[in-house]
């Protein structure tokens, strides 16, 4: 079969990719005892962590999937990059920067301190603190349904559905997130009611989705916001650079360095599992794998992730042209 070419990348044949893939998911399976559910959450910790699962979705149209791919999860963490593309697209990056930064924090996800030590406003959208900012743009301007339509369609998936035991058990025990809300009203960030803000943010958390959802998601935002399968533009060029640029710094948040070094895939993570991943120009890709690293990130996920981008050259920054050249030539 002749090899696939986009964008200057050779794409290797669909019969090579399923065995890089299935090989890659095998090895990966095996890191899944070094890693955790997310307990702190009650729901979430009744899920069982030995599931994984990939889809990976060529722009070529050829989707490939292994494992628990169609095992449906909560969204958690990924949601706010829902929620990003749509205060983009309703009221622009200067009435979302005017609230959030840009910048990686350094902290842990649900980190509070870096608000009063170091920014008055959070680092990023994509860690706690910047997602309920977001959230609080948002809540009296679209509705629940509103945004759970819009995920419907970006993910392709008109299966997805509210999961009320884990919002429930999420605002059970949603301290945290209630205190960086009440502190980001004193610091007049968010303005609209905190109480309704925390519904609405962890509602979008609390969306059941699947690897092959995220993997439909990522492919439009790799499609630079254009749905192959409609051929309609769902998000403009200037959010889909935005919130690809925030998932490469920012997405696996106090991990983004080294995953970014080692992986080289704008990615989001959720503490339900979910991996995000837009290989630009190339592939989406969704990844489920409850198990969590020590960042609160998919143990298995991030280790197949990293073996698939190094098999199948998804790094962003890879240079075909620099492969097997000796250093010195290339600095010449």
């Amino acid at each position: 079969m002749t090899p696939l070419v986009e964008q200057g990348y050779v794409m290797k044949d669909r019969e090579e990719t399923i065995r890089i893939v299935t090989e890659a998911y095998e090895e990966a399976r095996k890191v899944i005892p070094e890693g955790h559910v997310a307990t702190y959450i009650p729901e979430l910790g009744k899920v069982d962590p030995n599931q994984l699962g990939i889809c990976l979705y060529r722009l070529d149209k050829e989707k490939i999937c292994v494992g628990d791919y169609n095992v449906r999860f909560t969204m958690q963490s990924v949601s706010k990059v829902i929620s990003l593309c749509v205060a983009l697209e309703l009221l622009g990056p200067d009435k979302v920067f005017d609230v959030v930064g840009a910048e990686p924090s350094g902290e842990a996800f649900n980190s509070i301190a870096e608000l009063d030590l170091n920014s008055n406003k959070p680092y990023n959208p994509l860690i706690n603190s910047g997602a309920l900012a977001v959230a609080g743009l948002l809540v009296d301007k679209v509705s629940f349904y509103d945004m759970l339509s819009f995920a419907k369609k970006l993910c392709v998936d008109d299966e997805i559905t509210f999961n009320e035991a884990a919002y429930e058990s999420e605002m059970k025990t949603c301290s945290r997130n209630r205190a960086i809300g009440y502190l980001l009203e004193s610091k007049d960030i968010i303005k609209t009611d905190v109480e309704e803000t925390l519904k609405f943010y962890t509602k979008l958390c609390s969306l059941n989705v699947t690897a092959e959802s995220l993997a439909n998601f990522a492919k439009i935002l790799a499609s630079d916001g254009v749905c192959a399968k409609t051929g309609q533009r769902y998000l403009s060029g200037r959010t889909v650079r935005i919130v690809k640029t925030l998932m490469l710094t920012c997405g696996m948040y106090d991990g983004s360095g080294t995953y970014a070094i080692k992986v080289g895939i704008p990615t989001k993570s959720g503490v339900g599992g979910g991996l995000l991943c837009v290989s630009d120009k190339r592939a989406g890709i969704g990844v489920f794998g409850p198990a969590l690293d020590a960042q609160g990130n998919s143990i298995a996920g991030i280790n197949l992730l990293e073996r698939i981008s190094q098999h199948l050259s998804l790094n962003l920054f890879y240079d075909p042209d620099w492969e097997d050249v000796e250093i010195k030539e290339k600095l010449v």
